[in-house]
């Protein structure tokens, strides 16, 4: 019992300890609440394990994970014990008595204050600083990894011929270990000169000597250190001049050596390392001379050094020996820069094709014939239908497609493609159990034809409804995965999905093995923590085989389980093997490849469609580069989510190095099978850096690059009113010298400052092809419309005034679609579709098709020669700007290819011929019928017959035209 006393004004109580039962309660709820604290930390990374446990790239979290734990162990403890051992050096040297002074008596305070304490505080600064420098170590993990797992690159620099490998995986190590020195050595010599100064080593206003010999020769051999470190960093300084980013006011952005680094820089560098080393040695000798006289001397030399060695000699050199004759000083720099940026964004085999812009065929019919195998030209604009797609195919409000649609290739034809992925602002009634469990993924992939409309201006479907219908074989079209689906679901377990609704609900429940199963109790209590969701704990909707889905966007996937790569901008779907898979093409970079120029991914890869569009944004682990590859494609299975990547460059010493790292993450090329191959085509993101840098790096001799005389600049989209760089446009098209159309990625130039046709650039998309990635790139000589020009020549005709005025008095918006732009017969055919959408219009739809056929030898203010035409459709058109009609006998119908060799047959009085003609117009007009009523069947089969039919055709009409025929 507590003693109860009388005090002097009343009974005096004595307050007891809290009863056993309570003291209990309260470290109990202790402990319970540290747990909890540890468990909601533990929850982030074993959620993440078991993610990556379930694509099965386990690996690469374990590498990661080991890694920076290793360099957050290893990196800590050696500042730690740097920063420990020079305080602990310090207090071993302290003075056995300190000075009688006023500020030694107040230090005597703080000495014995922290006397109790002492081995505590050394502790707590060095765990301090050894967190700190750990953490900042860990970040390091990319460095460590590609130096210690790097391949040659088997090319040398021009410099110092050290292979390229040295630059791009050496160097930032070694600049990351001279970096950590440096800071020790500073955090060493603060501590040990606060420790010296507190104990008495130090004195600042104590008579007599203001520091002992011991603390003297301390400091010195720290400072010695330090000195040291200077001179390891002159010498990575030379080659660092390698790829050292400068600003060369005649070309711009400059990486590498110019004349004045070679003659004065370098040189320079390597003297103040002499004088570096020096300095040290006077710091290390005051361990026996105990005196500062020289290493301050010398410590002064190396400063005056550095002023004038390494900063007033090479302004003299640059201002006395360079400037007044610069072009000849910087020639052999100059072309060191164009060899090795050439090399490093593989564009050293672009060469640019002299291509006059003079129509080298005189006869219209000729041309006429020649615009309709010319191309398969696109005039279903994937920038604009998404909205047509979304009214006519979205089929219920929770559905949704992107805002900007692809472009692929089905049975040889160009084709739009969307997916109808989940709207999850669209669901009827929005409430946990609708948004993560009912509603969870979308249904099917629609298709159009990129080449032909109906009669109304809408898309020819040739994949559509819920479910779909059309040309493809029967295929998987549940979609869990995709770029609209950023949101989690819970699926398999005792909750029902709806699967899509056709006369009623559709239910299903998902069976595959994707996703991390929440049949565990401490599963359900991570990903409630992770995801602070506590439902997910306790709700009935979760049972046995429940799964969670989530990081369901293919960039993000592929990011996930490749964090060393850089993502394209634009994952694009396709139907292949039965399943919907998702092609994401990703890239290896390094800005350490010496003497080429770098770039800004994020800059460079910016045009008309990806400003405020971060579906089309790339993902760069690293935005400034001078080296890059598209050295993988991954795929993503929009069912399961399975994510592969595959090995597309096999010579690529990045992804090799990424590949020791990371072992068994990266499939063979082999394994790419056959109609995945098909799919597969050349990224627009890699194209845009590859023009951005042919827009300087065409020129070769270095007096021309250094004069600028023949710079380019990709000129902005003429149908976007911001003034963003215009697109590159997949299209299937014949460059000059081909038999057949190639599936191709092509973009225009224009003259620096110009608006004018300065160059025309196309590269083979197509991954079946034997020249996949051969780019072939056209200098128009003469003067020839660019696309600002033609946009602003067909906005002055006369019928587009009358059109636009028409449509605006109906309230209509107007919307051009993309310019495309095909070599023909020596000049340039622009095309351009125009779509008009109403006010209580839910959709545009294609009304117009403006054509121009530009030619040097038709001036553009000519205006008897006027060859811009706007009509009602593509074929007439074309006939009005050639003024001529299209032959009788039919073209390919839109959307399909001739085949090689074949040609329209004349018009003759041979019977074979003829009958080959009727047939091939019965065919035609069948396949046309079959394809207005979705009779897929049947337009196969049209389609099979109209080839026979113009095969006999040709055939007859070169019987017809060889000698002794009578023709």
């Amino acid at each position: 019992m507590p003693d109860r006393g009388q005090g002097p004004s009343g009974p005096r109580v004595r307050v007891g300890r809290p009863s056993r039962r309570a003291r209990t309660l309260l470290m109990t709820l202790g402990v319970l609440a540290v747990l909890a604290m540890a468990f909601v930390m533990f929850a982030g990374f074993w959620t993440d394990w078991l993610w990556y446990r379930s694509v099965e790239y386990s690996s690469v979290f374990t590498t990661t994970l080991w890694t920076k734990i290793g360099l957050f162990a290893v990196f800590g403890l050696l500042m730690g014990l740097a920063v420990g051992f020079n305080i602990w050096l310090a207090y071993r040297l302290r003075p056995p008595l300190s000075a009688m002074s006023l500020e030694q008596q107040s230090l005597d305070r703080y000495r014995m204050g922290l006397a109790p304490f002492r081995k505590w505080v050394l502790l707590a600064v060095t765990a301090l600083i050894a967190l700190i420098a750990g953490a900042s170590a860990s970040g390091q993990w990319r460095t460590w990894l590609m130096w210690v797992n790097g391949v040659k690159f088997g090319q040398t620099d021009p410099q110092f011929g050290l292979d390229v490998s040295f630059f791009a995986f050496d160097l930032p190590w070694y600049r990351f270990l001279l970096a950590f020195g440096f800071a020790a050595a500073v955090l060493s010599l603060i501590a040990a000169a606060l420790t010296h100064y507190l104990y008495g080593g130090l004195r600042v206003t104590s008579p007599g000597a203001r520091a002992t010999a011991a603390a003297t020769g301390h400091l010195s051999v720290l400072l010695g250190l330090f000195v040291a470190l200077k001179a390891v960093a002159y010498w990575l300084d030379r080659y660092g001049l390698a790829v050292k980013s400068s600003d060369f006011k005649a070309t711009g952005n400059w990486t590498g050596l110019r004349y004045v680094d070679a003659n004065a820089y370098l040189p320079a560098k390597t003297i103040l390392f002499c004088i570096a080393i020096i300095c040290a040695l006077l710091f290390f000798a005051t361990l026996w001379r105990r005196t500062w006289q020289l290493p301050v001397i010398g410590f002064g030399l190396m400063v005056l050094s550095a002023v004038l060695i390494g900063g007033l000699y090479p302004a003299i050199v640059q201002k006395f020996q360079v400037q007044p004759n610069e072009q000849a000083k910087e020639a052999q720099y100059i072309q060191k820069n164009i060899d090795a940026t050439r090399k490093a964004y593989a564009i050293d085999g672009t060469k640019p094709e002299n291509y006059s812009g003079k129509s080298t065929v005189k006869a219209k019919e000729k041309l006429r014939e020649d615009a309709d195998t010319a191309a398969s030209y696109r005039v279903l604009d994937p920038n604009i239908v998404s909205p047509t797609f979304q009214q006519l195919e979205q089929k219920r409000k929770y559905y949704q497609f992107p805002t900007t649609l692809d472009v692929d290739r089905y049975k040889g034809k160009d084709t739009v493609v969307g997916l109808r992925e989940l709207n999850i602002k669209g669901i009827p009634k929005r409430n946990w159990i609708n948004d993560h469990f009912t509603y969870t993924h979308g249904y099917g992939a629609i298709m159009a034809s990129g080449t032909t409309t109906d009669a109304n201006g809408s898309p020819v479907f040739t994949e559509s409804g819920l479910p779909t219908t059309g040309f493809l074989p029967t295929y998987q079209q549940r979609i869990y995965y995709g770029e609209k689906t950023d949101q989690y679901s819970i699926v398999g377990g005792p909750q029902k999905e709806l699967d899509y609704e056709e006369n009623g609900e559709k239910t299903t429940s998902y069976k595959e093995k994707s996703g991390v199963s929440l049949s565990s109790t401490f599963n359900r209590a991570a990903y409630a923590v992770a995801f602070s969701e506590p439902q997910i704990l306790y709700s009935g909707a979760i049972g046995d085989g429940s799964r969670i889905l989530y990081n369901r966007t293919p960039k993000d996937r592929v990011e996930a389980v490749a964090p060393w790569l850089t993502i394209d901008g634009d994952a694009y779907p396709a139907v292949v093997g039965g399943r919907i898979q998702w092609i994401v093409d990703a890239y290896t970079t390094t800005n350490g490849y010496p003497y080429a120029s770098r770039t800004t991914l994020g800059d460079t890869t910016a045009d008309s469609l990806t400003v405020g569009n971060q579906q089309r944004t790339v993902v760069a682990q690293q935005n400034q580069v001078n080296y890059i590859r598209n050295s993988v494609k991954a795929t993503v299975d929009a069912y399961d989510g399975t994510v592969k990547l595959y090995e597309w460059d096999t010579q690529d010493p990045v992804l090799k190095t990424w590949m020791k790292a990371f072992p068994g993450t990266v499939q063979p090329k082999s394994a790419i099978k056959g109609d995945l191959l098909e799919h597969l085509r050349y990224p627009q993101d890699m194209f845009k850096v590859q023009r951005e840098l042919l827009t300087r790096y065409h020129v070769t001799d270095p007096a021309q690059f250094y004069s600028g005389s023949d710079a380019w600049q990709v000129p902005d989209d003429p149908t976007n009113k911001d003034g963003n760089a215009v697109p590159p446009y997949y299209l299937s098209m014949k460059m000059p010298g081909d038999t057949a159309q190639r599936f191709s990625l092509t973009t225009t130039f224009t003259p620096n400052g110009r608006p004018n046709l300065g160059a025309f650039m196309a590269v083979d998309a197509d991954a079946t092809s034997k020249e996949y990635g051969r780019m072939r790139l056209l200098r128009v000589t003469e003067d020839v419309p660019g696309p600002a020009q033609v946009q602003s020549k067909l906005n002055g005709l006369p019928s587009v005034a009358t059109f636009v005025r028409d449509m605006k008095g109906a309230d209509s918006d107007i919307q051009y679609g993309n310019l495309l732009t095909v070599p023909l017969d020596g000049g340039f055919l622009y095309v351009e579709p125009v779509y008009a959408q109403g006010r209580n219009a839910l959709y545009p739809l294609l009304k117009k098709v403006a054509v121009s056929y530009v030619d040097a030898d038709q001036p553009d203010g000519d205006t008897t020669k006027d060859t811009t035409v706007f009509e009602d459709n593509l074929t007439k058109a074309l006939n009005a700007v050639f003024g001529v009609e299209a032959p009788t006998a039919p073209t390919t119908p839109p959307g399909t290819t001739k085949p090689p060799g074949t040609t329209q047959p004349p018009v003759s009085n041979d019977a074979a011929l003829q009958q080959a003609i009727a047939d091939a117009q019965k065919a035609y007009d069948a396949g046309e019928s079959a394809l207005q009523k979705g009779d897929w069947t049947a337009y196969g089969k049209a389609q099979e017959d109209l080839q026979a039919a113009l095969e006999r055709a040709a055939a007859a009409g070169a019987k017809l035209k060889a000698p002794g025929s009578g023709g």
